[in-house]
């Protein structure tokens, strides 16, 4: 009975329609217990209700995926009402119901349920590691035990925000050279099994030896016909072989992110965005008040390459011997002199967390300027690559009728 008396009512979404004060036609909709309470709900806000009606629940639901940057957003969201004084349970009702995407608004509202059950925000965000990792739930749980979970979401928020920017710079870098060269190899196989094939008939009429580079390609046009679904399928399987590996072997890992790390080019930007995220982690986690040797575990998984995970993880245990942090991290030999040195220096000024800040808003610049440099840099090498692999097949083609005409 006592179980009975404190269970919560059951609340469902209800659409309405009514006539305010002023005479002008709103609608919305409620979260309530039945139709009855939302008409007093309505008429008790100034609205003549209209019509009322339970929201249909659709039995297939594609729901959009949960991304990085919707975590983000949620948690500078949820910052800012704290910081402003309102409630959290109300934080996460407003957050939850306003929030565009319907399997983050399910999360939020689960969250906040828990919350207002009585459990802590730490545990509630602990049901969905998917979204919300170990390092998220530290850094709340050291907010929560020191009473200032609004700054620490603060300082998680402007983490993410960071990182996120970092990422999608890198990505947008790396967008463009590989969708021209997709669209360059459907274009060339396009030209080498239905366009070549035409010429080469046609050629068959001319009675005279072809220039050796047309010869060349019509081989290779006939051998791409014959030989396509070995080549295409090389190519995905090899893809496949690597990411399957990639996530289930530490070896490959190691093998692939070093290999990464020496790329031309693109390796330092990589390494530069490392060192940043690692710097910008391990400053925030330290500033939040987690103890430096629990920290380095978070800040490993976040590195994103598995060189700096093991690299963080050999600085964890000279940490946890009595080494100094930038001793262990020089010894590594994964970090640049200047980034070694600032640690150095706050961990004699006591100010580490801001040194670390400074140095991931060095490399968060230098990755900005390494982007903008790479895009001007691949722009000329991607025309000349087209010119030369297309262009060489519309030319080589073209040859026996120069030829011809040249005789004539």
């Amino acid at each position: 009975m006592a179980e009975a008396a404190i269970k919560k009512p059951k609340f469902d979404a209800f659409l309405w329609e009514g006539i305010d004060k002023q005479g002008k036609k709103v609608k919305g909709i409620m979260e309530a217990a039945s139709i009855a309470y939302v008409n007093a709900t309505l008429r008790r806000q100034g609205v003549n209700p209209v019509k009322v009606a339970k929201q249909r629940k659709v039995a297939f639901k594609f729901k959009k995926k949960i991304k990085t940057k919707d975590i983000a957003v949620f948690t500078r969201q949820l910052a800012t009402m704290l910081t402003s004084g309102i409630p959290m349970a109300q934080s996460f009702d407003i957050v939850g119901k306003g929030h565009e995407n319907p399997a983050m608004q399910e999360i939020i509202l689960s969250i906040k349920q828990d919350v207002e059950s009585g459990t802590q925000l730490t545990q509630a965000l602990g049901k969905f590691p998917l979204y919300f990792d170990a390092l998220y739930c530290n850094l709340v749980q050291a907010g929560e035990q020191a009473g200032i979970l609004d700054g620490i979401l603060d300082k998680v928020a402007t983490y993410k925000e960071k990182i996120e920017a970092i990422k999608g710079k890198i990505k947008s870098a790396l967008f463009y050279p590989t969708a021209v060269l997709v669209v360059a190899f459907i274009i060339t196989a396009v030209l080498l099994v239905f366009v070549i094939p035409q010429f080469e008939s046609l050629f068959a009429g001319f009675g005279a030896d072809l220039p050796a580079m047309t010869k060349m390609v019509i081989d290779l046009s006939k051998a791409f016909q014959d030989w396509w679904w070995a080549i295409i399928g090389s190519i995905v399987g090899t893809v496949v072989f690597l990411s399957y590996s990639y996530k289930r072997s530490i070896k490959m890992q190691h093998s692939l992110d070093r290999a990464l790390l020496k790329f031309p080019v693109i390796g330092d930007i990589v390494k530069k965005a490392t060192i940043a995220r690692f710097s910008r982690t391990l400053a925030t986690m330290f500033a939040a008040g987690v103890p430096l040797v629990e920290a380095l575990d978070s800040v490993a998984g976040a590195s994103g390459n598995r060189v700096y995970y093991d690299g963080t993880m050999a600085i964890k245990a000279d940490v946890s011997t009595g080494m100094q942090l930038q001793s262990s991290m020089n010894a590594t030999g994964l970090f640049p002199n200047m980034v070694v040195q600032m640690v150095a220096i706050g961990e004699e000024s006591g100010e580490l967390d801001k040194m670390l800040s400074k140095v991931a808003d060095f490399y968060e610049a230098e990755v900005d300027d390494a982007v903008a440099g790479l895009s001007s840099l691949l722009e000329p090498i991607i025309m000349a690559f087209l010119g030369i692999v297309i262009g060489g097949l519309v030319v080589a083609m073209y040859l026996p009728i120069f030829k011809l005409a040249a005789t004539v």
